[in-house]
């Protein structure tokens, strides 16, 4: 599928504004935004997927709530409080969606909220009351308003990651845009953290909540930074249909080129999120080929991103492939590793490092040059079907030791 980059994030998409602010969710940080607010021109289809986590955030369950009929107009995020485990969770969320909701002229019901941050903390509504018309008022359909606010839902992220492609659905151009956010605490488990979708493509409720479903288990569910999944993870996105492409109803070429769109947009939001995990200094990336099946496929290039002992290797910049093999031997499922073969290969060059689950001859100084650049692929070639998968990860630091003692204060 033909698609291309375009400026604008969130924003980029016909019918969207967003905007960030400080409203003092944070109050050992005076000036960081805090705040987001995302709103469409018109009533969205809109869908969304959620962590696994029995213990999950107050947004998530008003979320679930509020998308029963398929529709929403706007999204509040915030940053520093992860509203979870509050015993005011649930009705500070409805309470933000109702000032939401009078400061836009929207049904509150058409609101969905979302949360970052600390765990288990007390959480009132008052920042809440002062962000929210300040977000309403600076709200702007400009590439601004969109690094704005993917910068507001940033916690341990080192920078702001947004994207926006556009494409080709029934002869209309049109556009997605992501923004995201999420650097620790995420599990190949619906492992966003968060992210928000906007798309001015026409699409059903239920088209787009399939559709949806269909790109996560193949990208978000492939992405892994420490193996803890997040009590947030939350995946909306909304459609307004202003594109003016006939609107996808069935499964047909549309919907095809549509999920090829997302799952483009997916990909490269899972590598910015696994590329900036907390202290790393690597971006791993697994790509196995000829396996015996789809599942056997995803359950391997997980295991190998997801283990401690290569990613501690990656750091160290150590071809240290056995880590790999291992990775792969102790994956569930029945197949073969007899035929594995494996290449470690960045912008500096590739080696082999395993032919036939055996060692093959290789310079370990060649392997350190490759191990050396930010991007590292780890080419995985079990030899026994036609099914492929890949999964995203980072390497292992101290200083992912660090952030993390130290996170609360």
């Amino acid at each position: 599928m033909q698609y291309q980059e375009v400026a604008g994030g969130i924003c980029a998409p016909k019918g969207f504004a967003a905007a960030g602010v400080h409203c003092g969710i944070r109050a050992n940080h005076n000036e960081k935004y805090d705040l987001a607010l995302i709103k469409a021109e018109v009533r969205c289809a809109a869908a969304g997927v959620y962590t696994t986590n029995k213990v999950c955030g107050a947004p998530i369950k008003v979320d679930r709530a509020h998308l029963k009929d398929g529709y929403a107009q706007a999204i509040l995020v915030n940053s520093g409080n992860a509203n979870t485990c509050a015993a005011n969770g649930v009705a500070l969320a409805e309470e933000c969606c109702a000032l939401v909701g009078e400061a836009l002229n929207i049904p509150a019901e058409d609101v969905l909220p979302a949360s970052t941050g600390v765990i288990g903390q007390p959480m009132v509504v008052d920042p809440f009351a002062r962000g929210i018309p300040a977000a309403a008022a600076k709200l702007t359909a400009t590439a601004q308003g969109s690094t704005d606010a993917a910068t507001a839902i940033m916690t341990t992220d080192t920078h702001k990651k947004e994207y926006a492609i556009q494409f080709e659905l029934g002869g209309k151009t049109c556009t997605v845009g992501a923004i995201g956010k999420g650097s620790g605490m995420i599990a190949p488990n619906m492992a966003t953290m968060l992210a928000f979708y906007t798309t001015d493509a026409a699409v059903s409720p239920a088209l787009l909540e399939k559709a949806l479903k269909t790109v996560v288990p193949g990208t978000y569910n492939q992405m892994s930074v420490d193996l803890d999944t997040s009590t947030n993870d939350t995946l909306i996105i909304m459609a307004s249909g202003l594109a003016g492409n006939p609107e996808i109803c069935e499964e047909n070429a549309d919907y095809d080129a549509f999920v090829a769109a997302l799952t483009a947009i997916a990909e490269h939001m899972c590598a910015e999120h696994a590329g900036d995990g907390e202290g790393a200094t690597h971006l791993i990336t697994c790509e196995v080929t000829h396996a015996p099946d789809l599942k056997t496929a995803r359950a391997v290039s997980r295991s190998v991103v997801c283990s401690n002992l290569f990613k501690a290797a990656v750091f160290g910049r150590d071809a240290n492939w056995g880590r790999i093999l291992c990775a792969i031997g102790y994956t569930p499922g029945d197949f073969s590793i007899d035929k594995v073969c494996v290449w470690l290969s960045s912008a500096a060059g590739e080696v082999y490092v395993c032919e036939n689950a055996a060692y093959h001859p290789y310079s370990e100084d060649e392997a350190a040059k490759v191990l050396a650049e930010h991007d590292i692929l780890v080419k995985v070639d079990m030899g026994t079907g036609d099914a492929s998968a890949k999964a995203w990860g980072c390497d292992l630091t101290y200083d992912y030791v660090k952030i993390n003692g130290d996170y609360r204060t």
